[in-house]
């Protein structure tokens, strides 16, 4: 049987609000800063983050370096800060020995994202690596699950799969490409307007877990 998983990378792969968080103090302590733009960075780069993003950020703060030198030190920042998840690897390596074909698919800007993948130590742990900004579709677009499955092997596949944090991105986006779905919860609640996914799970690791006794199962039976 051939198996496909494609992987959402921020919170789900990696703790990209842990990063922001921290990234986001050291930025204010080093631009003399109070807590309430630390708050306020916090929430203008939560779900998204683009160069056009501080073009405004740098007004709202009045700073004084160029928007671009202040994107290019955040994605500096940010991929220096993305923790280290040695057992969200090993459960990769897993997936691959036991022959299934792994995929990121992020939205975001191809210089940031690919920043923080190559930290996270994840470029060469996956066949495919799906970034909006580089395709021009974003999830929950169907268009841009039907790239990353084609860039996976582009074979028809008797099981395949999306895992991902965001429930109209990730989950919903997926159903519609025809993947099943595992929603990475982090304990939240389930959107009562949306389709349930195939199955929810507390963190990756989980979800990872999950896909092996899922394939294990079905190769027994």
């Amino acid at each position: 049987m051939q198996r496909l998983v494609l992987f959402d990378l921020d919170n789900t792969l990696i703790d990209r609000q842990w990063a922001l968080t921290e990234w986001a103090a050291g930025f204010c302590r080093a631009h003399g800063l109070d807590g309430r733009a630390e708050g306020h960075l916090v929430d203008a780069l939560r779900q998204r983050a683009f160069p056009v993003t501080f073009e405004r950020l740098r007004k709202e703060l009045a700073l004084d370096e160029p928007a671009a030198k202040l994107w290019d030190d955040y994605v500096t920042g940010i991929a220096a800060g993305v923790p280290h998840r040695p057992e969200v690897l090993e459960g990769l390596e897993q997936l691959r020995a036991a022959r299934w074909r792994l995929g990121i698919l992020t939205n975001g800007a191809a210089d940031i994202q690919r920043a923080k993948i190559a930290a996270a130590g994840l470029a060469q742990a996956v066949d495919a690596i799906v970034i909006s900004e580089e395709i021009g579709a974003r999830k929950p677009e169907a268009d841009a699950f039907h790239v990353a499955v084609a860039r996976c092997g582009g074979i028809p596949w008797e099981d395949a799969w999306m895992v991902g944090d965001n429930p109209e991105n990730d989950i919903r986006g997926g159903q519609s490409a025809g993947l099943k779905t595992i929603w990475v919860s982090q304990d939240a609640v389930w959107p009562e307007h949306l389709n349930q996914p195939d199955h929810a799970v507390p963190d990756a690791v989980s979800a990872i877990n999950l896909l092996l006794s899922t394939a294990q199962t079905r190769t027994a039976s």
